[in-house]
């Protein structure tokens, strides 16, 4: 299987690996995608860095109860796909592998336990044109090929 990979590696730059579980979470009748915003201000897919040994699913579990305070059925695997780029933020290049999954169904279980973040629901031509990572904007390109 092909890995979609974005950005440039640069050649001679020691790169931190940082793999992550991302997950594309719809509203009910599918014409909204949930994204999370830092407080940086960029958008981002829910879900984040594998800890430990830590399952993926584990890892998605966890990452959407901190971000969101919800807790969700993992459906469908999307695939995977790749980021490099360099933080200007912590002055260092990043490797980032991520795994995509469709959430199947989801319910709100508390307040998000990450309270700085700003979640949005935006439609997924805006969430294409948002988000931040190459990665991200082809898991949402990936799942609308897939259902057209």
């Amino acid at each position: 299987m092909n890995i979609k990979r974005f950005g440039t590696k640069v050649e001679d730059q020691d790169y931190k690996v940082r793999i992550g579980v991302y997950a594309l979470i719809f509203n009910q009748d599918k014409t909204q995608l949930l994204v999370v915003s830092p407080p940086n201000g960029s958008y981002l897919l829910p879900g984040g860095e594998m800890e430990g040994l830590e399952t993926q699913a584990e890892t998605l579990h966890r990452e959407v109860m901190e971000e969101l305070g919800f807790i969700v059925e993992i459906g469908m695997y999307l695939g995977e796909a790749e980021d490099y780029y360099y933080s200007t933020f912590r002055k260092q290049y990043y490797h980032n592998p991520g795994y995509f999954y469709m959430i199947d169904s989801w319910k709100e279980e508390c307040p998000p336990l990450e309270d700085f973040n700003r979640l949005e629901w935006m439609n997924t031509e805006v969430a294409i044109e948002r988000l931040k990572r190459g990665s991200h904007k082809w898991a949402i390109q990936h799942y609308l090929e897939l259902n057209n």
